[in-house]
């Protein structure tokens, strides 16, 4: 009589994210860009860099120590995937530390983004003409060297007592997917990390006439200028260094004295509803800088806008400091138990001065000091007679200037945004809107840095490592974005939402539903496999039809799950 063995295996979103890297290239374009040692066998380089990669987003954890058993427990599922014999110790923890120290070789690096970007653009049919950069910071409890890249500097995180690494992110629009990632040593400016990044995505995509948006350290004017002289445009905010407070009294003083015109920007709601969000007006400076040694002359569009939203915050900011401030002033008139008492005019005016600079209030608050003397009869004690004395008291009033509250509050919400783009390329509007979009960037920074990728903590001490590892996992928010970006397109397409991401509430439907809930939609999926010689038969948990119209929205097969079930499964 012959024994039943039953195993099971957890196989949930492997298949899928195995089956797009694929179609992404990732696996190829890694052996083809990288130089692997002679002597490696077993799985190919790059599908042991992407069975990592859907262990990173799976697992939403990135220790090397984690992938081994992991992989133990899919071994069918990742046999099937990259169609090799597959056994755990090709994903051990020297495996993966050749992967990391192979990452971080710059100039191979350099030509698998490149190769990668290339390949996305052309297999999605993506067309983004606007590109945006951002930093960020990853610390770590790392030993310093001096030439190090883990330093000190300002942290981002909030850390300042640990060393850090800085990571510089080039995103595509409308994708947010990563096109240039660069890893620096902790203690850098930001400042002069916009030009290689710019220098690097036009490598990459090998395009011009790009549009480059970044926050105000972008501002630089070399910066300014190494894109015109390119041949891309740049839209930014200016800082105080580009733009002091004098120029942009200036540029205020027409819209004070209702002299200039000024254009409302409108944004579309969800239900259909325009809403006012900003307003302001455009003016031209003539510039020029020094590129090579060579002058570089352009005229810039400088945008004067005032964000409502902005405005309206800071009113309410500004009335709370201003109602606390003579909630305090007017304490120090109370008398009692533990209550100062003033002794002269000028003790309270210093005590009055440091409470309105507390508050932030300087200049509008009108203060008036009042001695209000009053004879007070001490009775007669001892040897002591009857005597009358003059006693002194000092208080103040305070009130709100408003013509300075007013005069204060017309500069709130203004800021001045530069681009050399032409005016029929991108409006006034249009730049606004652009520039409130930011948030694309920001939120692939958050992603790095939290769930799924969760870049900290990192337990890691090689600098080569580290570097590995932040480039890996820039890899794995490309997968994320694009994940994202062609169910939304799809969906876009046929107008339809999808319903059954959330839990709690299967009705509940998105049209912009995200990479991680997806993802998500796909656990406890499970392969069980029951083996009776002479026979083994096979079995996959039947997809529920959210997961296949997920599938059918990435034009993916069924079958990259059901061959799963199939009984010609590799041995090991």
């Amino acid at each position: 009589m012959t024994e039943l063995t039953v195993t099971t295996e957890r196989v949930d979103d492997t298949p899928l994210l195995m089956a797009h890297q694929g179609r992404m290239g990732i696996p190829r374009l890694l052996e083809e860009s990288f130089d692997v040692h002679g002597n490696w066998q077993g799985l190919s380089f790059g599908w042991v860099a992407a069975g990592w990669l859907s262990h990173i987003l799976s697992e939403a954890d990135h220790r090397m120590n984690h992938v081994q058993p992991w992989a133990a427990r899919r071994i069918r599922a990742l046999r099937a995937c990259t169609d090799q014999p597959v056994c755990d110790l090709d994903f051990s923890d020297d495996r993966l530390s050749i992967i990391l120290r192979t990452l971080s070789e710059d100039a191979q690096w350099a030509d698998f983004e490149s190769r990668l970007n290339r390949n996305l653009l052309r297999v999605y049919a993506l067309k983004g003409k606007t590109v945006r950069i951002d930093t960020t910071t990853c610390s770590g409890y790392w030993k310093i060297n001096s030439d190090g890249l883990f330093q000190f500097g300002y942290s981002k995180d909030k850390r300042p007592d640990l060393p850090q690494v800085k990571v510089v992110l080039s995103t595509l629009d409308p994708l947010g997917m990563p096109v240039a990632t660069d890893v620096v040593s902790g203690n850098r400016a930001d400042d002069p990390l916009y030009i290689p990044a710019i220098q690097r995505v036009r490598d990459g995509l090998g395009e011009k006439g790009l549009l480059y948006i970044g926050d105000s350290k972008m501002g630089a004017l070399a910066t300014r200028a190494f894109a015109q002289d390119g041949g891309d445009y740049y839209l930014c905010p200016l800082s105080q260094t580009q733009l002091p407070e004098d120029d942009l009294e200036t540029y205020l003083e027409p819209v004070w004295r209702e002299d200039q015109a000024l254009t409302d920007v409108y944004r579309d709601r969800v239900d259909g509803e325009q809403v006012r969000i900003a307003t302001g007006y455009e003016r031209e400076v003539d510039l020029t800088a020094q590129m090579a040694g060579e002058a570089v002359t352009w005229t810039e569009r400088r945008l004067v806008i005032r964000s409502l939203r902005q405005a309206r915050a800071a009113k309410t900011r500004l009335r709370k400091r201003l109602k606390k401030a003579l909630v305090a002033l007017q304490a120090l008139n109370e008398r009692g138990r533990g209550k100062k008492r003033y002794d002269s005019v000028a003790e309270l005016r210093q005590a009055a001065e440091s409470l309105i600079e507390q508050h932030q209030v300087q200049g509008m608050l009108c203060v008036d000091y009042q001695v209000i003397s009053h004879e007070r009869e001490i009775r007669k004690y001892g040897d002591r007679s009857t005597r009358t004395v003059v006693e002194h008291e000092f208080r103040l009033a305070a009130e709100v200037d408003e013509a300075a509250v007013t005069k204060q509050l017309r500069r709130k919400g203004w800021r001045v945004y530069a681009t050399n783009a032409p005016v029929q390329h991108l409006p006034l509007a249009q730049a606004v809107l652009a520039y409130r979009s930011q948030y694309l960037v920001e939120r692939g920074c958050g992603r790095l840095k939290g769930r799924p990728l969760s870049v900290t903590p990192m337990y890691l001490e090689r600098e080569d490592h580290a570097t590995g590892l932040i480039r890996l996992l820039s890899i794995a928010l490309r997968i994320l974005t694009s994940l994202e970006f062609l169910v939304r397109r799809r969906l876009a397409q046929e107008g339809a939402e999808l319903a059954g991401l959330y839990a709690g509430n299967p009705t509940r439907s998105t049209a912009r539903p995200t990479a991680e809930r997806i993802l998500e939609a796909f656990e406890h999926i499970t392969l069980t496999v029951m083996d009776e010689p002479p026979r083994t038969l096979h079995h996959i948990t039947p997809l529920s039809s959210l997961q296949q119209r997920i599938l059918e929205l990435l034009d993916f097969s069924p079958g990259i799950y059901t061959q799963l079930s199939a009984e010609s499964s590799k041995p090991v």
